[in-house]
Order: C-alpha cells, then structure tokens, then sequence
C-alpha cells in the first residue's frame, strides 16, 4: 500500500463509521454482556445523497479472498471453499463495460497479500478497478472499504448509470453486519466514493434502465431467505422493498435485463432441508420496473409468489428428489431468457452425487426446452454463458471432459477445477471444448459474465486451494479464450495483466466418454 501523509479511507472504515460518516456508528458485533439491537432498530438507515467524497487507498496488486462453508468432516473438508473473490452466482453483476470510456469496470471480495496465512489476518477488502481497453493496462485497484469479516458473502456488486457514476452494493449475509450503497464522485472513475446508505440486503442484483432508473433485486432475512425488490430513479431515494418470492424458506435467484425487462430465475428452498434441499427452476420477469410482472409467455403474475405450484414454475425437480444449483441467466436476440444450473442428487461434495449435469432452459417462444449435456464434479461448479446471435452459445465453466475420465480439478470434487469454454452453434444441443487453463496448481471458479461484455474482457473469475485457506489469484478470459492474470504485485501506478498459455479448441463433447 501506498504511503500518505492523510487519513486514508478504508482506515477511516477500520475505526469505524463514526470516523469518516455523518451517521451514528454501527456495531458489528455487540459488546460483551449486551443484546445486539435488532435489524429494525439498526437498518435500514436513511440514504444520504450529501455524504462527502472520500479518497480510496489503492492496494499494490489483486488478491482475491479465501473462504470455506460448512465442514464437512472428510477429506473434501467443506461443502464449498476456496478462491471466492468472485463469488457468488448470486450476486450479480460484478463486472461492466463503459463503451463511453472503453474500459470494463470489476468488483471482487480481496484480501491483505498475507491473509491466508491465518484466521486474524483474513478479512474481506471491497475492490474497485477496471480494465482499459485502449492501453491494455490495469490501475492498482482501489478499496472501497474493510468489511471487517472473511465471509465471501459480503461481497460486492456494481451497476453504472447513464452518466457513468458507478454504484456498489456492498452485501450483508443475514442481518449480523450491515449492507451499503456506494456512488462514484465523478462518471468512470474510481478515486473517490461516497457511502450514500448505510442499510441491510443481501445477494445484491442491481439493473438500471435507461430512462426510469434501477430495479434493485435482493434477497431479506426473514424466516428464511426471501426475495424482494426496491425501485429508484436516481440511486439515492429508494422506494420500500417489495416482496417478491417467499415460497417455504426461500430461494436463490440469478437475473439479468434486456432492454427494459428485467428476468429471474429462482429455485425454493423447502421446510424439510431449507437451502441444502434447493430444488425446483422458475422464472419471472417485469418490463416496467417491478410494477407488474409475468411468465415468459407474458401471463400475469402475482407477487410474491408464496405457494411451491404456480405458472412461474419452469420444472419441477422436488418430486425426483433433485437439486437445482443456479449459474446464470442471459438473454438471446429475442429477448428470451436462457437459463444455466447444476442438477445434483445431494448438497454433499465428492464422487457420491455423481454425476452433476450441467443443463440450459431455453424459452422458444412457446414453450421451455431444457437440455443438459456437460458434466460437473461439484455443485458449485459456477460459470457463464453468452448467447452470440441467432444459435451460437459460449459457456465459460469449470465443468469436466467426460464421466469416464477422472476430473481435471486440481482438487477434484470441489469447487472449481480447470477453466473451460464451451461452444455451441446449434442452441446447446452439441458442444466443443477448449480449456482455459490447464496443470493448474489451485481450482480455478466463479467465472462471471461482465454486463455488456467486450470480447477482450468476457469472464473473469480467481483460483484458490480447494480444502485449505492459499493465495488467490484473478483471471479473465478474451471471447477467443486468452486468458489473463492480473498482477499480485504493482511498483507502479497500472501494469500490464500476464498472459497465460493459450490451449486451442479441442473435440467435440461427449460426456459418456
């Protein structure tokens, strides 16, 4: 970190709110021997538009945070784990490209360079940087702030603005520790930010569409995890979140935009097994901010959605005992939601729920055709898909070869494993591989789609060890399937990302092979 003779802002952030905010200072945890406030009495807070700019600490290179979840006491060690600076699916989007200034702007969970060298030296850092197209160069990124905890469900997103001033949402996980919105002081520009709310969500999923402003779809704890969303024109006065889904104990969800629409994917987490039962794929979609929404034949629907059997339903897998990880939702040229998810027989890791298949639900217009091909050996195997044209699909995943081939992972069996983009030219139907990565020392995962994406930035994603805390490391991929790794270490304001080995395009896929 560079030196300065002022009161930098994430050491502002350190000491407390109270240090650097015109609010009352928020506890993380209670003091000893105290109830902690509930949520209601601590959040949501009042936006505050007026909060003054302050100036980010840029770190001296990109390191992703490491974290686990749930031991699982064998040799897999947690239900997932590893490199989760770009996790999770569910938080979406982590990355967009500014035409207007031809740079993609990225968020990630970091961590200090030494932090997975233990427990007290692992806390989750929020970063903002970009790519410059123009020169080919990265800044040291800036920290946005200390979230003073090493849970990756933290993590940040971003969306920008028809002006070009860039928002983070920087995440809670349940109502322990507080949520924020930050907003850029200048367009395309990450020096300064203010914290314009301090309040409570979790799993972020903003869009702003041109002309009426953002739809803001999140996740609430109450009595499980439900959805909700919250609409506002400019960023800063937010209407109250609205439910939108609360079937049992909840859901996940996956959403992307087109145009002025805005889709979600979910699945429902029953009252026997909660989030460890997730089944069943539906979907939804508004074309007017969250004023009404409706199916992907454009039959109305009512929210929230609180009974397991409605028209959102795309298919149901809680009647053959399945689960259903979400990855991602896209669009085609139509308009028409394709989305991306993991099938699995169990919530644990290893080779007892093989094999994981990864299927697409595509909306024809008419009805939901759902195929699945490609295989995967965890299922946190999370990647992205872009749609290019009418029929040409590019999947960018850490799925494997075949099933009867062990799998590429660096540690099999759990999150992540090699890098790899699979094309399509026929709607999903046949695949050909090409590995990203390959003799890897750690599970490459998470890979994430930019909004808006440009072909020379299309996914990034970070490695990590698989069952014990390690460096991690960040990558992105070119549409051609260059890969890229940003540099750990910066003497210098920007530096140029390495270049990997590059792999061309293999066989086709033939997953009983």
């Amino acid at each position: 970190m560079r030196k300065t003779g002022r009161l930098l802002w994430p050491l502002a952030l350190m000491l407390g709110p109270a240090a650097w905010a015109q609010e009352a200072p928020t506890q993380t945890q209670p003091a000893a021997g105290t109830q902690p406030a509930s949520p209601t009495d601590r959040w949501p807070g009042k936006p505050n538009p007026d909060a003054p700019p302050q100036t980010c600490e840029r770190l001296n290179g990109y390191h992703g945070i490491w974290y686990s979840n749930q031991p699982t006491n064998d040799e897999y060690r947690y239900k997932y784990s590893g490199g989760l600076g770009t996790y999770c699916a569910h938080h979406i989007p982590m990355a967009h490209y500014a035409p207007e200034a031809d740079k993609t702007f990225f968020v990630y969970g970091g961590m200090p360079e030494d932090g997975h060298l233990s427990d007290e030296k692992r806390t989750l850092l929020i970063c903002v940087s970009y790519y410059d197209h123009k020169t080919g160069l990265v800044p040291r990124p800036s920290l946005l702030m200390n979230k003073k905890t090493s849970d990756a469900h933290d993590n940040p997103v971003l969306m920008l603005d028809r002006e070009g001033y860039i928002y983070v949402f920087v995440s809670a996980h349940g109502t322990a520790r507080p949520a924020y919105v930050f907003k850029s002081a200048k367009p395309y520009d990450i020096d300064t930010f203010r914290m314009v709310w301090e309040t409570n969500f979790s799993y972020p999923q903003p869009w702003y569409i041109e002309g009426r402003g953002f739809l803001f779809l999140h996740t609430r704890y109450d009595a499980g995890r439900k959805l909700h969303f919250m609409t506002s024109r400019d960023g800063l006065d937010w209407s109250e979140p609205q439910p939108l889904a609360g079937i049992e104990r909840g859901h996940y969800q996956v959403s992307a935009r087109f145009g002025g629409k805005v889709g979600t994917a979910f699945n429902y987490h029953p009252q026997e097994g909660g989030l460890n039962a997730r089944t069943n794929l539906y979907y939804i979609e508004t074309p007017d901010l969250g004023h009404t929404w409706q199916t992907a034949a454009g039959e109305p629907v009512v929210v929230p959605l609180t009974s397991v059997d409605n028209t959102a339903l795309v298919r149901d897998y809680a009647s053959a005992r399945q689960l259903v990880y979400l990855d991602d939702l896209t669009f085609d040229s139509r308009g028409f939601p394709v989305i991306v998810y993991v099938v699995s027989r169990g919530w644990e890791p290893g080779p007892r729920n093989n094999w994981r298949k990864v299927y697409t639900a595509r909306w024809t217009g008419n009805e939901w055709q759902i195929s699945g091909l490609l295989l995967a050996d965890n299922n946190y195997d999370t990647g992205c898909l872009h749609v290019e044209g009418k029929s040409a699909w590019r999947l960018i995943a850490p799925t494997i070869v075949g099933r009867n081939h062990p799998p590429q992972s660096p540690q099999p069996y759990n999150p992540g494993g090699e890098m790899m983009m699979w094309t399509s030219g026929d709607l999903g139907r046949t695949w050909v591989s090409q590995w990203l990565t390959r003799d890897s020392l750690y599970n490459h995962g998470y890979a994430r789609r930019p909004e808006y994406a440009h072909q020379d930035f299309y996914a990034f994603w970070t490695d990590g060890h698989g069952r014990q805390p390690s460096e991690s490391r960040l990558y992105f991929t070119t549409q051609e399937g260059r890969v890229y790794r940003l540099p750990t270490q910066m003497s210098e304001d920007f530096a140029r990302p390495e270049l990997m080995p590059f792999f061309p395009r293999s066989a086709p896929a033939n997953p009983n092979q």
